[in-house]
């Protein structure tokens, strides 16, 4: 007898099996962040910024990187593809429970998330010099972790709107600009002031100080952080609740 805690199992075990036998979106997703943080973390190990080395303080904006991409990408792109080639359709003629296949893709994007920013670690320390205590990287997982959750929402979204011919071009367009606009390739101190301000409305800019905070970077405040991430997240979730019904009521 198939219980449903093995069909959630069983989903994201497949997730993961699927997307990791995809080279094109293991090297994307994990080769980007860590050939970022090489070019621009690693050659510049030696310059200090508030005190810490720019290495130490880009292992915070590129972990956030890969975790923006692992959701945007895992889940929209994901999503789009499947959407526009009936598995979707399947998906939802089948018993098995919605949340089910989405939070399979939640999963797969948490683990790719955390992965990166461990391997991000490992190339600071190694080549980097970077000082992390197990303390500061396991709080720098958990907000990984849980910070990915408005992301994920943002790609229900894309991937409900977007065609799956266009979805990869379409997030890039939304998650390059995310990602320099929030501070994540370079201090955000070192951005024109207008893109200071215009980075306060943007999630990946709160991500990001949370991500600091735990490197002993940010001041921000965490419970501001966090309330913000939370309502994206719940404004997203809308959004893709109300693209879905009104995409089932098209149908």
């Amino acid at each position: 007898m198939v219980t449903t805690a093995t069909v959630y199992f069983n989903e994201a075990r497949f997730e993961l099996l699927k997307l990791s036998r995809n080279r094109s979106y293991l090297f994307s997703m994990i080769g980007f962040p860590v050939v970022f943080y090489l070019l621009f973390g690693v050659t510049n190990k030696n310059e200090v910024f508030h005190g810490h080395t720019i290495a130490r303080y880009l292992l915070a904006g590129y972990s956030c990187f890969g975790a923006m991409g692992s959701s945007l990408f895992g889940i929209g792109v994901g999503l789009a593809f499947e959407r526009g080639h009936g598995w979707l359709e399947m998906k939802r003629a089948s018993p098995m429970p919605a949340a089910a296949y989405l939070l399979a893709k939640l999963c797969v994007s948490i683990t790719f998330a955390v992965g990166i920013s461990i391997l991000l670690m490992i190339v600071g320390t190694a080549l980097a010099g970077v000082q992390i205590t197990a303390l500061e990287g396991l709080k720098l997982l958990a907000v990984i972790a849980v910070g990915v959750l408005p992301f994920a929402s943002l790609g229900l979204v894309i991937g409900l709107l977007m065609p799956s011919n266009a979805a990869t071009g379409g997030i890039n367009l939304i998650y390059l600009p995310l990602s320099f606009c929030g501070g994540l390739w370079m201090p955000i101190e070192t951005l024109p002031h207008w893109l200071q301000v215009v980075a306060h409305g943007l999630p990946s800019f709160w991500f990001s100080r949370l991500a600091l905070r735990t490197l002993g970077y940010s001041n921000s405040s965490a419970v501001l952080a966090w309330g913000l991430l939370a309502s994206y997240a719940v404004i997203f979730l809308l959004a893709a609740a109300f693209i879905f019904r009104r995409q089932e009521a098209q149908a």
